[in-house]
């Protein structure tokens, strides 16, 4: 098929074409668009995963734990904040799934500004915040404010302001929507929210690895996000908190295990939160589930988030044209924003035959993923995926469509 665009140039003069090499590659999967789902694994945790069994695990057993595990959830916080999220040391957590972080962390905001009533969240939010939320309000009585973006878009300035009162304690968002792929303007929401006095806790999933983040510098109070995504830590993968230093001591979590207290092996009676980030820790990390976070770590400390930004662009900017050429003339709506300052690194493309397009997609190993009720999404992982898999999915689609 003749298409406008040329896949084959655009991998040959991409200045992160050797990174592609660096995944594991399975010939059974002739296009892989759901990175943004769940990331491929790195051939170097192929590697350490086997070596972790034997030397680290099978040879250093229970002393482990002395020589570098404790410390882990703190130490690989700290080199998530400074390559990906842009936090200074102190701040940031590898901890729980990232369910039980945002509850921790939103009962904990919640605990920090007890004379305020209202809870804000937007209708397009991911599932588990708006149900946590939900949960949080009829535990404690707060009431929850909705704001309700288009289904192409996500969360704007002008929307939260109608919707923000001196009665606002915390708004949860979405750093990218994760349906359409909108891009908030996270400094600018993030001013507006202190404007009235409230906090911001940022969900940064589908966002973190692919888009340049600048939680310190930006005034971010509370940020949460997954690493299996764009990190590429595996299905399961332990969840990350981030906590403005400002607020660590005023803030108390909710979830009081052993790892968070004080003095975790005095085994005392009675519960003192520790002083620093790590009162954040409820109970045993997993340390397995953080090697394979590391590294694709290392591979975005070589290629640099912005480097990695200006690929999502070319590769989501690609697709849209793909799209237009050959999908949209067949009734395809595209539900993602146009704009790329306004996209992250997916874009969701709707139409009434996607449920069955997708399901024969996946038989013939071209993976994107399918929401209901009738989108597929396309996640374009910058260090992994190639223009080519992006120009034989979307010609797939096509065919797909028109047999």
């Amino acid at each position: 098929m003749n298409t406008t665009p040329d896949a084959a140039t655009k991998d040959a003069v991409d200045p992160l074409a050797a990174f592609p090499a660096k995944f594991v590659r399975s010939p059974e999967v002739r296009a892989y668009l759901d990175g943004n789902s769940l990331g491929r694994p790195t051939t170097a945790s192929a590697e350490q995963l086997a070596s972790f069994v034997n030397d680290q695990w099978g040879g250093r057993l229970i002393r482990g734990w002395d020589e570098s595990w404790y410390e882990l959830p703190l130490t690989l916080g700290d080199r998530l904040g400074r390559a990906v999220l842009g936090a200074a040391p102190g701040q940031t957590f590898i901890g729980d799934s990232t369910t039980v972080i945002l509850y921790k962390l939103i009962r904990a905001a919640l605990t920090a500004r007890p004379d305020r009533s209202e809870i804000v969240i937007d209708t397009g939010n991911f599932p588990t915040d708006r149900y946590l939320v939900e949960g949080i309000a009829d535990e404690l009585g707060k009431t929850l404010r909705w704001v309700d973006p288009p289904i192409d878009g996500g969360v704007t300035a002008d929307q939260l302001r109608a919707v923000l009162t001196e009665s606002t304690a915390i708004v949860v968002i979405s750093h990218v929507a994760y349906r359409s792929g909108h891009l908030a303007d996270m400094p600018g929401i993030t001013a507006l929210v202190h404007e009235v006095g409230a906090l911001v806790l940022w969900d940064t999933c589908h966002s973190a690895g692919v888009v340049e983040t600048e939680l310190d510098e930006w005034g971010v109070d509370l940020a949460v996000g997954c690493t299996y995504k764009y990190l590429n830590g595996g299905p399961g993968s332990p969840a990350y908190g981030y906590v403005r230093a400002e607020h660590i001591e005023s803030m108390t979590q909710p979830i009081q295990g052993w790892m968070g207290s004080s003095t975790p092996f005095e085994m005392g009676p009675g519960y003192a939160p520790h002083h620093g980030i790590r009162r954040f820790i409820s109970g045993t990390p997993s340390i397995i589930g953080s090697l394979a976070m590391q590294d694709m770590l290392g591979l975005i400390e070589q290629a640099s988030i912005p480097a990695i930004r200006a690929k999502s662009v070319a590769l989501t900017e690609f697709a849209l044209e793909l799209v237009d050429e050959l999908l949209v003339p067949l009734g395809v709506t595209v539900s993602s924003p146009r704009n790329s300052d306004e996209r992250g690194s997916h874009i969701t493309i709707d139409h009434e035959s996607f449920g069955r397009v997708n399901a024969e997609l996946w038989k013939q190993g071209i993976i994107p993923d399918f929401r209901r009720p009738h989108g597929i999404r396309l996640g374009l992982s910058p260090l992994s995926t190639t223009f080519a898999e992006v120009q034989l999915g979307i010609e797939a689609i096509h065919a797909a469509m028109v047999k």
